[in-house]
């Protein structure tokens, strides 16, 4: 009795060993530390055994996929330029205001208009609900002077309409997110270097939104042109200190730095656009038709589209919506109960905890 009993602890002893003993061996491997590959069952003994922690990703991708998620863009540059076509480019969708108002007339207002229009954009089972923010009269002035101030206001009314939903008492259980996650700036192609307007735009937006600057209607270039306009306009990004995206200061580790320094190496995208369709060698592709032949738009060696669209789509679009969250409306959200606690400094007791609230409820 007493002896069998003494032989069985000694043997669950053993075992216990054996457990500690893999599982510290696995750590040495593999550098984590194995805190849950062994589990008691009914009958107090441990076991190895599968917890399962991987579906939480399946999880998190059943509700993405019902929920869909939010993307809005903003596109800003002159008139005739290619944006319109570039955004239906990208998604393969006629997205772009012009392409969404019947009998449309391009007409070049007096001032900068922001203008939006959205979509419900579904890719297997994925949602995608997109915004296309557009600037007409952008730079289209004689005097273009302050032409930026109504695109910076916009932005900042974004970030004012999420805090204002975020210190509601009953806020909403999913805010709308109408901030702007991405402003692709279209350079026009001189070949020369970047216009006062557009060193002095990035310079003001830069700080508050995520740039990605593209040259326009890159075909007009030849190679070595573009491969010297580009060169030229990183110089001037260097030289006025313009953060444009993916920020340096943002990677997170040696891996997104990786990436992100191949994507640096690239900017400005030399971009062309289209919704035309050809064939060549009996597939259909996506370009342009000149009289020396088919610019296609996918073609890495035609032009830096497709590098574009990995960048906004397939490899960045979530890091443009975390930086936008917690860089640049962090930066506007710190800003603003800084002023509101500032006017509220100093006033007597009485009054202190009132004009607070009252504040608060005006921001």
């Amino acid at each position: 009795g007493r002896e069998g009993k003494t032989i069985s602890w000694m043997r669950k002893g053993l075992e216990l060993k054996e457990v500690k003993t893999k599982m510290a061996e696995r750590t040495q491997e593999t550098g984590v530390v194995c805190s849950a590959d062994f589990k008691k069952d009914s009958t107090g003994s441990d076991l190895f055994g599968y917890v399962g922690i991987e579906a939480v990703l399946d999880q998190m991708r059943r509700k993405a996929m019902k929920t869909g998620f939010e993307f809005n863009i903003m596109v800003v540059g002159e008139s005739g330029l290619g944006k319109s076509t570039l955004v239906n480019t990208l998604f393969k969708s006629k997205v772009s205001r012009k392409s969404c108002t019947p009998n449309f007339v391009e007409k070049i207002p007096r001032t900068v208009e922001l203008q939006t229009i959205s979509h419900i954009i579904e890719e297997k089972g994925v949602k995608m609900n997109l915004t296309v923010i557009d600037t007409p009269g952008f730079g289209d002035q004689i005097n273009n002077e302050n032409c930026w101030e109504p695109i910076v206001k916009y932005i900042n009314e974004q970030y004012e309409k999420y805090l204002r939903e975020e210190i509601n008492i009953n806020r909403k259980r999913r805010i709308p997110d109408t901030r702007i996650h991405c402003c692709v700036y279209f350079v026009p192609p001189t070949g020369h270097w970047l216009r006062p307007l557009d060193i002095e735009f990035m310079n003001r937006l830069d700080k508050i939104v995520n740039i990605v600057p593209v040259i326009a209607k890159a075909d007009t270039l030849t190679l070595d042109e573009r491969r010297e306009f580009k060169q030229r306009i990183r110089q001037d990004l260097r030289n006025y200190s313009i953060s444009v995206y993916p920020q340096t200061e943002f990677d997170e580790d040696p891996e997104d730095k990786l990436l992100n320094d191949t994507v640096r190496e690239k900017i400005p995208f030399a971009v062309v656009g289209t919704d035309q369709e050809h064939q060549v060698n009996g597939k259909k592709i996506l370009g342009r038709k000149t009289k020396w032949g088919i610019i296609e738009v996918e073609n890495d060696a035609h032009c830096e589209f497709a590098n574009l669209r990995d960048l906004l789509i397939r490899s960045h679009l979530q890091d443009l919506k975390d930086v936008t969250h917690k860089i640049h409306y962090e930066t506007y959200r710190v800003r603003r109960l800084n002023e509101s606690n500032g006017i509220v400094k100093g006033l007597p007791k009485e009054n202190y905890v009132a004009t607070k609230v009252e504040l608060e409820n005006n921001l």
